[in-house]
């Protein structure tokens, strides 16, 4: 059984389906730690109700990006993760913190990668008048949003949705697969190598047929 941490900032809905996975019998990974940058978000309460350890670091008592990105270093290596899952953390990881875990972080952001990186997407989606949405699940580099692509999920956006109604469409897909891509770099069958993602040997890319397997996947 190997562990993960779990950085977040928000309500923490996939941090739920990951600790939901964690929990049955025959899942290969444990949540260790949960960490924040946000004393009063909700996904810290989520690790509180299942007795994983939280932890919430204070920005303003350190005074840079890598001051703090130090402590954060601190902390997680107390539990020696396989890997380190951003789910919903909004704080600009530094250059410094991402070296240290090189290959070893992963991220889901709300887009079908490259377009729309960055914030607000589901608005931006909605004002340019997109037929699709979808989110990405990545690994992490230096440049935000821009890391290897491991996989992308699709949704159709309709003339009257709303953010909330979008947003929602979206975090269901993203509650069903984020566990499951986790679950392949645990087994040893995800890694990033010279820049790429590869799985089972193979180098992804975007709609590559083998990752029509994510439909099939069972606990």
């Amino acid at each position: 059984m190997k562990s993960i941490v779990v950085l977040v900032s928000g309500y923490g809905s996939n941090l739920q389906a990951i600790i939901n996975v964690s929990n049955l019998k025959t899942s290969k990974f444990k949540v260790a730690a949960v960490l924040s940058d946000k004393a009063s978000c909700y996904a810290l309460e989520r690790a509180k109700k299942a007795n994983i350890t939280d932890i919430f670091i204070n920005p303003e008592y350190l005074n840079s990006k890598k001051s703090f990105d130090k402590e954060l270093i601190y902390q997680v290596d107390k539990f020696k993760p396989a890997l380190i899952v951003l789910a919903g953390y909004m704080r600009i990881l530094s250059g410094f913190f991402v070296r240290h875990y090189f290959g070893r972080i992963i991220n889901i952001h709300p887009s079908l990668l490259p377009k729309y990186p960055g914030l607000n997407t589901f608005q931006r989606v909605i004002n340019s008048g997109e037929k699709e949405h979808g989110t990405t699940i990545h690994f992490v580099t230096e440049k935000i949003d821009s890391g290897p692509i491991i996989f992308q999920e699709k949704v159709p956006v309709f003339k009257d949705d709303t953010i909330q109604i979008l947003s929602e469409r979206v975090k269901t897909q993203e509650n069903k697969i984020y566990p499951i891509v986790i679950t392949w770099f645990i087994e040893g069958r995800l890694k990033m190598q010279f820049g790429k993602a590869f799985m089972d040997g193979k180098q992804l890319y975007i709609n590559n047929s083998h990752l029509k397997l994510i439909k099939n996947v069972r606990y």
